[in-house]
């Protein structure tokens, strides 16, 4: 099991595109995916869990993943979660 916490940076948080960038992505590799909002685990690969979560600008969430390509699903979803990245602004930056 392998984790990453980062605080979103968008002033939109986490909204419909980014979310379905983030369960597309999640989908494409054998691990479970999650993302933990303060006691709440989200399930990266339901878009719909992932709306129900309501995140917020400033947000505080720990991206997990755990299974045999838990590395290779940590590091594109946190890639995703950049704010460099794509067309939308989805900022989210890594805290180390």
């Amino acid at each position: 099991m392998v984790s990453r916490t980062v605080v979103i940076e968008d002033k939109y948080g986490v909204h419909m595109r980014p979310a379905m960038r983030i369960c597309e992505e999640a989908q494409k590799y054998n691990a479970i995916c999650s993302l933990q909002v303060g006691n709440a685990h989200v399930n990266l690969k339901s878009i719909l869990n992932v709306l129900a979560a309501r995140i917020k600008k400033g947000c505080e969430v720990t991206v997990v993943c755990d299974g045999e390509e838990e590395n290779q699903a940590l590091e594109a979803l946190c890639e995703i979660l950049k704010p460099e990245h794509g067309e939308v602004p989805t900022g989210i930056v890594g805290k180390e």
